[in-house]
């Protein structure tokens, strides 16, 4: 299985010892600040699945005080797995499935507006930016927050970058069009 996956990154949190499904949840939402937050019904469906597969087992089961929680290890197999995986090489994406770049097509095939949508994107890109920038500069921000907000903003820069390109393609375009 290729790519980043959330049996991976629960495995990855069950590498440090053993948990149960709501702590593996809140340390996800911790580690991971800009991803979109996992379900607990995700969460125990993986763990099902990993215990399934022989790559997590049942530790056993406690409530220090609370309700009663399922604890969970990986096993040696797991901990292979989760190995090879980390070691796996992202294919850098061959093709371009972003929202943006589609909403920006159907509009000129459609004769909408597509600078007037790049120019509303963009100013939605520069508040996240700002966010994020804000975040990082965060008394008490964690590696992995900063790592997090780094690659988000990275990624923001590029669509902005290439939203530029695209607004100055266009009123090229359109300066052609009217002149013929």
């Amino acid at each position: 299985m290729l790519g980043m996956s959330t049996r991976h990154i629960l495995l990855g949190l069950l590498a440090t010892g053993p948990s149960h499904g709501y702590d593996l949840k809140r340390r996800h939402d911790e580690r991971f600040p800009q991803a979109r937050p996992l379900a607990y019904g995700q969460v125990y469906t993986t763990l099902q699945r990993l215990v399934r597969d022989g790559l997590a087992e049942i530790e056993g089961t406690g409530s220090d005080g609370g309700p009663e929680r399922t604890m969970y290890r990986a096993t040696d197999e797991g901990t292979r797995e989760l190995s090879r995986w980390a070691g796996e090489i992202a294919a850098p994406a061959p093709f371009v499935a972003n929202e943006l770049f589609a909403k920006v097509v159907v509009a000129i095939l459609s004769g909408g507006d597509p600078a007037a949508y790049l120019s509303a994107q963009r100013a939605a890109h520069m508040e996240r930016m700002r966010e994020l920038t804000a975040l990082k500069a965060a008394k008490g921000a964690d590696l992995a927050t900063v790592l997090s907000a780094d690659y988000a903003l990275n990624h923001l820069d590029a669509d902005l970058r290439w939203m530029s390109t695209t607004a100055a393609r266009l009123t090229t375009l359109t300066a052609e069009v009217d002149a013929a």
